[in-house]
């Protein structure tokens, strides 16, 4: 097992991660203060392992290679087999008895950001939490602490009688358990736990549900915390980086722009090790972390911008930033609590889009509907104009976004989940950025108050936040859809990868555009002295 990241107290109300709590842990690799060196992160590069049976790993060495793999056998001792190539496979085992598996989900999100404020809240009304990832973002009782049957319900009951009604108990009895098998020359092995280590080359790892591709560092498969198992790779940032960055910012970005994404993506990857702790790994390899592809499709210029920018990363008074960044802005960034719920962080601000003196927000601010609508309908002068999804008109039907709405609300356990139609859907609430805040959905079954990014969780047709609704009607001038108006895509918190390209394009340099999207921000090469992230306690 491998060990975990710890924090150490200091005084105050936060518990600080910095790299003096990180020594022993990182094997003695810290040097001086200004000092860059590397660090092994890990990566859960397959999550859920074994949701469905037939699913296949296939495991193999390169380059003539060999793969050194340890597991433990029925005793719980360590065994060691040395093979070019092995097979992963997930079998149902039936239990000698049956089991209850069952925890109380405190809230459900659609972002880490949001479920880790909300896991805060709990913390201060005296409740143990741990963020988890079954599809969406949970809050959950902390399972070690509350983990009797007994404990959970008077927890829940508990809750109930001070008004709190949405959480609940997932509970079910299990009498049969996912077991992974691996197979090798022939023979099968049952191991809940898999080291793969190679001897110097890459690792290739083929998955029946996603492409073959090549992997730095080792590998490792062990169980999660939903029934499943999660294959993580434990590889060097540096490594890790020729995987992320060209995937993100593209292969072809100018340089300036690849050197500004590589420094955010070293930046977000060393602040979010704490996504996936109850989970025992850090980083994910889609877009709930960033993507991250390995080895098998890497680049040039992108390796180029890695080495130029070796250790260095974004700080605000020597914290680490929240990194965030997003494809398309659609003209304006926006702040922290425009996307999720949480402090704000002072260097993520609304900021126009652009070079140039396209639109005043100190005097047009886009949380009036009107100036919204003007502003959308401008397409020029924008560092990404000219982008497909700089703007963009999506319509849908009221019976689809009814039917968008009904899964949202099934994921959810929402009690308004057997609506039968929409009625109507106002923007009730945006922010300075054009963001909206609250979003109020009349059905047949009530009125749904949406917020922030779950208004893009409940339907399709949004890219983004950033849209205003115009109602479509029939020949018999009834309510029959909406057309969704807006422009970007994701988020728009801090950099716009998009926008990058142009202000590079025009000489810009990698610190000046950081310097752009992220106001107050200094970059500075990893060291001894900074803090990671603060925990709340």
């Amino acid at each position: 097992m491998p060990m975990t990241k710890t924090t150490q107290p200091i005084r105050g109300k936060h518990l600080f991660l910095t790299l003096f709590s990180l020594p022993l842990l990182w094997g003695g690799i810290l040097g001086l203060p200004g000092t860059a060196r590397d660090i092994d992160i890990e990566v859960g590069i397959v999550q859920r392992f074994g949701e469905t049976e037939a699913e296949k790993l296939s495991i193999s060495a390169t380059n003539g290679d060999s793969l050194t793999v340890k597991y433990q056998d029925n005793q719980g001792q360590t065994q060691t087999i040395t093979t070019t190539q092995l097979t992963l496979n997930i079998v149902e085992a039936s239990l000698p008895q049956s089991l209850l598996k069952e925890y109380i989900v405190l809230s459900d999100h659609a972002t880490f950001e949001t479920a880790e404020d909300s896991a805060n809240q709990w913390q201060d009304k005296g409740i143990k939490t741990e963020v988890t990832q079954p599809g969406r973002w949970q809050v959950w009782a902390k399972r070690d602490v509350y983990e009797t049957p007994l404990l959970r319900r008077l927890l829940l009951k508990n809750l109930q009688e001070k008004g709190y009604n949405d959480p609940y108990l997932e509970s079910a009895i299990l009498t049969s358990k996912s077991q992974a098998t691996f197979t090798v020359a022939g023979k099968q092995y049952k191991s809940d736990y898999l080291e793969i280590i190679p001897g110097k080359n890459p690792i290739q790892v083929s998955h029946s549900q996603q492409k073959t591709r090549r992997y730095g560092g080792s590998l490792k498969l062990q169980p999660n915390s939903y029934g499943t198992y999660t294959l993580v790779n434990d590889v060097p940032l540096e490594t890790y980086l020729r995987g992320v960055v060209p995937h993100e910012i593209g292969p072809n970005a100018p340089q300036n722009a690849a050197k500004a994404q590589t420094i955010i993506a070293r930046t977000y990857a060393l602040r979010n090790l704490r996504r996936f702790k109850a989970d025992n790994y850090e980083l994910c390899a889609d877009t709930h972390c960033q993507v991250y592809y390995g080895l098998s499709e890497t680049s040039p210029k992108a390796d180029q911008a890695i080495a130029a920018t070796k250790g260095l990363v974004l700080t605000y008074e020597n914290e680490l930033v929240d990194a965030l960044y997003s494809s398309t802005t659609g003209g304006v960034t926006a702040s922290f609590s425009d996307a999720w719920n949480g402090e704000e962080r002072p260097y993520l601000k609304a900021v126009i889009d652009s070079p140039k003196n396209v639109w005043d927000l100190s005097q047009k601010s886009l949380a009036d509907e009107q100036a919204f609508r003007n502003f959308i309908s401008l397409k020029q002068g924008f560092n990404e104009s000219g982008r497909n999804v700089f703007r963009w008109n999506r319509q849908a039907t009221l019976d689809s976004l009814t039917k968008d709405l009904k899964k949202y609300l099934e994921r959810r356990k929402h009690p308004l989940a057997n609506l039968k139609t929409i009625k109507s859907m106002t923007v009730t609430e945006r922010s300075d950025s054009g963001r909206i805040l609250t979003m109020n959905v009349q059905t047949d079954q009530g009125t749904i108050e949406l917020h922030k990014n779950e208004v893009r969780s409940a339907f399709g047709p949004p890219r983004s936040t950033l849209f205003y609704l115009d109602p479509i009607y029939n020949s018999q001038n009834q309510l029959s859809g909406y057309a969704f108006v807006g422009g970007g895509f994701g988020h728009g918190v801090g950099l716009s990868q998009f926008g990058s390209y142009n202000l590079a394009n025009l000489g810009w340099s990698a610190e000046k555009i950081l310097s752009f999207y992220y106001p107050g921000t200094q970059i500075i090469p990893l060291d001894n002295s900074i803090v990671f992230w603060r925990e709340a306690e």
